[in-house]
């Protein structure tokens, strides 16, 4: 719940937010939770209505919510955020009052930001770049990872809102930044998660239980908060998904595009890449990325099978 003084440090400003899929509805309930006057739009409504059991006014259109101080977007990707920000219905292009300032924490490409951000100066409206580590879990424990990018000014103004939101946030200058910055992430996300499927299947085929390897690795140098939350789902086999295989191949996309553009070779991304392209190919569209584990087994001559064994996110 929030404390005063992080009531007070939102109280004046009025909030709109489109997109409240597992990401964006934990990241609208924190901010409802810390007192944030909250109206949100959702394509499908029904994922937003729960929300208005903790005060938030559910709207019919992203273009309902252009008289908001601040508008936050949390959506599916490129397509979809320049439809609400600047397609008919959009919350930028009405013609009259525009919000003050956009927030966007979508996964897109630098172009598709850019091409907004300029709209948005057109308009009168200020738009920050505010890239997110984490899942929905990650969120609800209060632990999400925020890099933001565009006018200082305009940081200065979200950042009590980023706060109410994340635990940590860091501001990396002008422009499409924070992008670049997540991109690079994501990139390095899907290396990590199949570098760890490969020495976990691996230690388990040479006789290591896998819930013995991982607390190892957890408690080691090279032992993360990444690294500990993902492994009930390495030990148990619970794909229940929080970033799926076909959201982390758009990102490696994105990551080896701006690769391309910047002559940076990548053969370790370029790699996984493939590897999340086969994952996919075998059926594996609607669950966890931690499915990765799964795959590497079947590649290595054997059924892998959930261990049963209690283990914490460290969350």
């Amino acid at each position: 719940m929030a404390n005063n003084d992080q009531e007070n440090s939102l109280a004046g400003k009025t909030v709109g937010w489109i997109g409240t899929g597992r990401m964006g509805y934990a990241m609208a309930e924190r901010l409802l939770k810390a007192g944030a006057d909250l109206s949100v739009w959702n394509r499908t409504k029904s994922k937003a209505e729960p929300l208005a059991e903790l005060g938030a006014t559910i709207v019919d259109s992203p273009a309902d919510l252009a008289d908001r101080d601040i508008v936050y977007t949390m959506v599916g990707g490129p397509t979809d955020f320049v439809e609400v920000t600047t397609g008919e219905n959009g919350v930028l292009s009405q013609g009259g009052k525009t919000p003050d300032l956009l927030i966007d924490s979508t996964s897109i490409s630098e172009e598709a930001s850019h091409e907004v951000r300029e709209f948005g100066r057109g308009v009168g409206t200020s738009v920050l770049d505010a890239a997110v580590s984490g899942n929905a879990k990650v969120v609800k424990a209060g632990k999400l990872s925020i890099v933001a990018s565009g006018d200082k000014e305009a940081f200065d103004q979200a950042l009590p809102f980023l706060e109410a939101i994340g635990d940590g946030v860091t501001y990396v200058g002008e422009g499409e930044l924070a992008r670049m910055v997540k991109i690079c992430h994501n990139v390095f996300l899907g290396v990590v998660i199949q570098s760890l499927a490969e020495i976990t299947v691996l230690a388990e085929k040479g006789g290591v239980p896998r819930h013995a390897f991982l607390d190892f690795i957890n408690k080691s140098v090279m032992g993360s908060m990444f690294s500990t939350y993902k492994t009930p789902s390495l030990v148990n086999l619970d794909f229940t998904p929080t970033f799926t295989p076909l959201l982390l191949r758009k990102d490696m996309e994105l990551g080896l595009s701006a690769a391309r553009k910047l002559d940076v070779p990548m053969p370790v991304a370029s790699m996984t890449r493939d590897i999340i392209q086969n994952l996919i190919g075998n059926g594996y569209t609607d669950c966890d990325f931690a499915a990765l584990i799964e795959m590497q087994a079947k590649n290595s001559g054997y059924e892998i099978k959930s261990e049963e064994v209690e283990v914490g996110t460290g969350l």
